[in-house]
């Protein structure tokens, strides 16, 4: 081989050589771009719960005096929700009894009753009732709100002796 082939043949591998390596750092031109925003969201549904604890007047005895109990619900909404607690009538309502007005009554099972009153505040004068104008209204920070229920029993009530009950009905809406 001649001097110059051999030559040749060494510039042409290192041309190939460079050639190879280099396509490999070598940028490919891009024709221009595109973008686009992707919108991420979530909902978040206003919800509440309620727990509630009874309302215990044990023992009511008619010739001492008017009997207080008191009683607790715990109402857990999401954060920022307006919501009302209401109360129902009861289930043993007495004559003219209404949801602003509730006439509730304990029952023995046996046709006798016990007449209460449930209130919102301790000095019992709102009582807690089953529309917008007689429940209780509040906007949740996220934590459970505690609600103490009032009642009372009034004096000089007669009634046949055993035990008596009754169930309110406790909502939250909101």
């Amino acid at each position: 081989m001649s001097r110059l082939s051999s030559r040749s043949l060494l510039l042409t591998a290192a041309v190939s050589g460079l050639a190879l390596g280099g396509a490999f750092w070598v940028k490919p031109a891009l024709a221009g771009t595109a973008t686009s925003n992707i919108t991420v969201g979530a909902n978040v549904p206003a919800s509440c719960t309620i727990q509630t604890a009874r309302v215990d007047f044990d023992p009511y005895n008619s010739t001492t005096g008017s009997r207080l109990g008191s009683g607790a619900m715990y109402v857990t909404c999401t954060s920022g929700t307006s919501a009302t607690v209401t109360l129902n009538q009861g289930a043993n309502p007495g004559e003219g009894s209404s949801d602003a007005a509730p006439a509730r009554r304990l029952s023995n099972g046996s046709g006798s009753y016990l007449a209460y009153e449930v209130y919102q505040d301790s000095d019992k004068t709102k009582i807690w009732g089953n529309t917008a104008g007689t429940g209780v209204v509040f906007t949740s920070d996220g934590s459970a709100q505690n609600f103490t229920t009032y009642g009372t029993i009034a004096s000089g009530l007669n009634p046949a002796a055993g035990q008596y009950t009754d169930t309110i009905v406790a909502t939250v809406s909101y």
